[in-house]
């Protein structure tokens, strides 16, 4: 691919735009000689200010969603898109979500540039679990597990029962929830099936993929092994 159009689609501007950057002699090696338009030079050796070029396609981050932002690049408000660097937004080809978490709903969010990755991994063939917390506003009856796991609750609207989904009770009013669906509003509509509430919802994992000390609004890349742990089984939790 040419310097110019790979520059202008990690998002540093038009290609009229990266053009500027390339008379104005921005555009360096690693070794700081400058590079025109026709040069041939790997991504890593690629400089723009003299720093590193963004990473480049097959981009999968992982983010800690704090609540009140939402999965979307036209919703009024704050998107979870503000979290990263402006730069990015302008990335072609784009990076999405991987499913989606609703305003009020933390958690680990995956985000990635790979439409195949992406499509793999929400996929329902590949049954990739995503495991929930939930504090609710009422206590447990304590037959939930036994529903949840029947594969044969059926949410109001719908006409096709849920896949069998694991329940962990951690408290009176906290569960643990592992699904394999990504339905609208899915553990929230679990939940209100039975009679309950969820008052604040979290995700806490996707496969064996966790959070690990991130904070609200932070955010790391994850190197291709990590990206495969996604796919990874999650252990069946005690007592459900």
């Amino acid at each position: 691919m040419k310097l110019v159009r790979l520059i202008a689609n990690l998002g540093y501007g038009s290609r009229k735009e990266v053009m500027r950057l390339f008379g104005e002699g921005r555009v360096t090696d690693a070794a700081g000689e400058v590079l025109y338009t026709d040069d041939k030079a790997d991504h890593a050796d690629v400089r723009i200010d003299g720093e590193p070029l963004d990473p480049p396609t097959g981009l999968v981050l992982l983010l800690h969603k704090p609540t009140g932002y939402t999965c979307s690049r036209k919703d009024a408000g704050r998107l979870v898109y503000d979290l990263l660097p402006p730069r990015w937004r302008q990335r072609d080809p784009a990076l999405s979500t991987v499913g989606r978490l609703d305003r009020d709903t933390s958690g680990l969010l995956l985000l990635t540039d790979d439409g195949a990755l992406l499509h793999r991994i929400i996929s329902p063939r590949a049954n990739v679990a995503k495991v929930y917390e939930a504090a609710l506003a009422r206590d447990l009856h304590g037959d939930e597990g036994a529903l949840f796991a029947s594969g044969t609750l059926m949410l109001e609207s719908e006409t096709t029962p849920l896949a069998p989904a694991q329940l962990e009770v951690l408290a009176p009013r906290r569960a643990r929830l592992t699904v394999t669906e990504g339905r609208y509003h899915q553990v929230r509509r679990m939940f209100a099936a039975t009679g309950n509430h969820v008052e604040t919802l979290e995700r806490v994992a996707i496969g064996q993929l966790t959070l690990d000390g991130l904070a609200p609004g932070e955010w790391r890349m994850l190197a291709t092994a990590e990206v495969a742990r996604a796919f990874d089984a999650v252990s069946s939790p005690a007592g459900s």
